[in-house]
């Protein structure tokens, strides 16, 4: 995402950013920061009707600018397209105030948003990340099966399949595996193939900036092997640098199976987490490891839950010396406004007043369902605290994502 002009009041939050979506992550980071209520300005075409003095009339589409008050959003993952709903909110000479319209946000398509209750210190966080030209994805990964194949990219907010590869494979047959092993050999090349034109090797290879990701191939089996077996073959034989080059970052791993799900068993693995330490996504799910496992010792470290994880923070519980606010993105996209301040306020306190560590988990990583089954906030303590789900029951309402959880 790249900032084209800001002016935002640090003290109130007042003001405006316009940005220009280059990638498709940047529609997700889109996505996050529009709000409702939140006043959007970008070009749409729009249908207009004019009538002449003669009482004729003619209808023609036109480009235009126009701001909307947001009412909704909708954002479709796969296509990474966003379409943001609203009320039209300043004066236009070809459509009244009031009338309904959807702004189709685009790649290389500039934007501008105003926050309608100001920008608060997770919007500007939200901001700083879009805008960080150096964080980008993270992890490329290949499940494989025999003559199947899911092609993700993993970034810090997402895991994206960028593609699914079928080609038919004849099963091995007794005294003799000629069919078969031709299968795997097109199997292979036609993953191969499809893996170099979503990584773009050349243009990674020529950028100055660029470093290498690790590739994650995984299986049951040993088709994961073969592949890079294959790989390693294909590169040798057509002296292709920039795939030569890739070879040394493969990281090979098991999976339960071929389909796309088994990459959060994969990834959770303390074997394949050590190797990928320096992934957000890996860092992410070791803390989520290291809560469940103070979960199961139950000694008052660990807590769950909108009301608890509040009283931890009360108790100043959340602070120097190893507290951790675990907090899940979706709450920051809350329509009720109190909701989200109440939210804001949280993470504000955590972190600025009682020095504790927060990290936002994003809802489309495997780490940030976990979370969301827990209640979506969680907290690891600084020193135990004992009975946080008992204390005060009969002044305060049941909250979600309480209750006993089952490991």
């Amino acid at each position: 995402m790249r900032l084209l002009k800001s002016q935002i009041e640090q003290r109130t939050g007042a003001g405006f950013a316009t940005l220009m979506p280059e990638e498709p992550e940047d529609m997700w980071h889109a996505y996050n920061l529009i709000q409702e209520h939140d006043r959007i300005r970008a070009k749409a075409v729009r249908r207009v009707t004019k009538q002449s003095d003669a009482g004729s009339t003619s209808s023609q589409r036109i480009a235009l600018y126009l701001t909307i008050a947001v009412t909704s959003t909708d954002f479709d993952i796969g296509s990474g397209q966003l379409h943001v709903s609203g009320k039209v909110a300043s004066e236009n000479e070809h459509v009244k105030m009031g009338q309904h319209h959807t702004l189709d946000l685009e790649l290389n398509r500039r934007f501008t948003i105003e926050k309608a209750d100001g920008w608060d210190s997770v919007a500007l966080e939200m901001l700083k990340e879009a805008c960080d030209t150096d964080r980008r994805a993270e992890l490329w990964a290949v499940v494989l099966g025999e003559g199947t194949a899911n092609i993700c990219m993993i970034t810090e907010h997402q895991t994206i399949l960028r593609q699914h590869i079928e080609v038919p494979v004849p099963r091995k047959r007794k005294g003799g595996a000629d069919g078969h092993t031709k299968g795997m050999d097109k199997f292979f090349a036609t993953t191969l193939s499809t893996l170099l034109r979503q990584i773009d090797l050349a243009n990674t290879s020529t950028s100055t900036h660029a470093k290498t990701l690790p590739l994650l191939l995984a299986s049951p089996g040993f088709v994961a092997q073969a592949f890079l077996q294959y790989m390693k073959a294909e590169a040798t034989r057509t002296t292709n640098k920039p795939l030569l080059a890739l070879i040394p970052s493969v990281i090979i791993a098991h999976a339960s199976s071929a389909h796309v799900h088994a990459l959060s068993d994969i990834l959770s693995s303390p074997a394949i987490t050590t190797k990928l330490s320096d992934t957000k996504y890996a860092r992410e799910t070791a803390l989520m490891d290291k809560f469940l496992t103070l979960m199961r010792l139950d000694d008052g470290r660990a807590w769950y839950g909108p009301r608890e994880v509040e009283r931890a923070v009360d108790k100043g519980g959340v602070g120097r010396g190893g507290g951790v606010l675990m907090i899940n993105n979706a709450l920051f996209r809350a329509q009720n406004v109190a909701e989200r301040r109440r939210w804001v306020k949280l993470v504000d306190r955590v972190r600025d007043v009682e020095g504790g560590e927060v990290r936002v988990f994003s809802s489309l990583h495997e780490s940030g369902k976990r979370l969301e089954g827990l209640g979506n906030v969680a907290a690891i303590l600084t020193y135990p605290i004992e009975d946080l789900d008992e204390e005060g029951a009969d002044d305060v309402g049941e909250a979600e994502g309480e209750g006993e959880m089952v490991i």
